[in-house]
């Protein structure tokens, strides 16, 4: 059988990999604390899930619109205004089967071979491979914990060339938990908009934030960062509703126009039944996903409390989102039972291995230095895998 160039050069995900490794180790009796899985642990609020349910009853089963109803784009909008402080209209609102298909549409319709989009590391797994599916490069901007794991604007001055074409802002960020304030993304919006730059915000994680934090979104930065910016968004992992595949853009009329176009080729609309559900999510009361971001937050102090009575670990603190990503690399070099560990893979099946919990290499996520943890987990969940992790490291010599 022949297969494409193209998806020879597509890698796995390693996240979605270690989540079916730990689940098929537990199907065979052994006891596995999963720390991989990307979305949250809650049960999708019931409001949300009865509507659904009367979507199905009134039969609302059939073919929407390509891009989404009119229902959830209006949804979409009043949450722009009410959170946001941003002004969209119906023909710049795109709904897909998830943000991650959102990204991709764009991919698809905005680059191609010669291009070049600029994505700050770490970041999510899918992004370099999805800009190279494009036939466009991806060009890392390396960013350190001591900086926040944040890009500065000499940053993005230095790396622009004529063949520039976006740059990408994940805040709050998968892996890192970082974020950047008001201040910060003014400060980037200045580069690129004197640059001609045009600025994808993936805001996904805009409901987990912690200490204070306050969220901003690029678009409300001035009408021509919103011109120039494409903002994605979702109800995933805020609202507890990963399975239910509902993301969206909202863009420039143009580009709007275009992605629809080609997810007429590809999906047509997303489901309609989670439609439905997603204009409870982002309409109806607010208290359920307020409540996870508060138990999100005391177990990201917990983990950090574990974590700090570790010798030779150092943790950026998360502002946002449900991971840590820890360095571990005082670690490498060090043996256990002639396992040596010497870098973030070698570290993941260490710690498979030798303390049955299963985290995700930070190198897939451009950092081979650390490991991201998802505390998506119970606290006593927490407690036990991280108990193990630290009596396993403790054990290399």
């Amino acid at each position: 059988m022949k297969f494409s160039q193209r998806i020879q050069k597509v890698k796995p995900s390693m996240t979605l990999a270690i989540t079916a490794l730990a689940r098929e180790m537990n199907a065979r009796g052994e006891d596995v604390i999963g720390f991989g899985a990307g979305e949250p642990d809650f049960d999708t609020p019931d409001n949300i899930k009865e509507a659904a349910i009367a979507a199905i009853n009134n039969n609302d089963t059939h073919y929407t619109p390509v891009p989404g109803t009119e229902a959830i784009k209006d949804a979409i909008i009043t949450k722009f205004q009410r959170e946001n402080q941003v002004e969209y209209r119906r023909d710049q609102i795109v709904v897909s089967c998830g943000a991650k298909q959102s990204f991709y549409n764009l991919a698809q319709v905005l680059w191609e071979p010669g291009d070049e989009v600029l994505i700050p590391a770490p970041y999510w797994v899918s992004y370099p491979d999805m800009v190279g599916l494009s036939g466009a490069t991806p060009v890392i901007l390396e960013t350190k914990p001591e900086n926040g794991f944040k890009i500065t604007p000499d940053q993005v001055r230095d790396a622009i060339n004529s063949n520039t074409q976006a740059l990408l802002i994940n805040s709050p960020s998968n892996p890192t938990g970082s974020g950047y304030s008001q201040k910060e993304l003014e400060a980037l919006a200045e580069v690129a908009l004197r640059k001609n730059l045009l600025v994808i915000s993936d805001e996904i994680y805009e409901k987990i934030v912690f200490d204070g934090f306050h969220f901003t979104s690029f678009a409300s930065l001035g009408e021509e960062a919103q011109k120039n910016s494409i903002i994605i968004n979702g109800v995933s992992k805020g609202y507890a509703m990963t399975g239910w595949r509902i993301g969206y853009i909202a863009a420039p009329t143009e580009v709007a126009a275009q992605v629809t176009k080609f997810q007429g080729q590809l999906t047509s609309n997303p489901c309609s039944i989670s439609q439905a559900a997603s204009v409870e999510a982002l309409q109806g009361s607010q208290d359920a996903a307020e409540t996870m971001r508060q138990e999100f937050q005391k177990r990201r102090d917990l983990v950090m409390d574990k974590f700090a009575q570790m010798p030779g670990v150092k943790c950026f603190r998360p502002i946002g989102s449900f991971y840590i990503f820890p360095d571990f690399s005082e670690l490498y070099g060090k043996s256990h039972d002639d396992f040596k560990v010497e870098g973030s893979i070698s570290l993941a099946e260490y710690l498979l291995k030798q303390a049955k919990v299963a985290v995700v290499p930070g190198a897939p996520f451009g950092e081979d230095k650390c490991a991201r943890i998802s505390f998506a987990s119970s606290e006593e969940v927490l407690t036990k895998g991280l108990d193990r992790i630290g009596e396993a490291l403790g054990k290399l010599k």
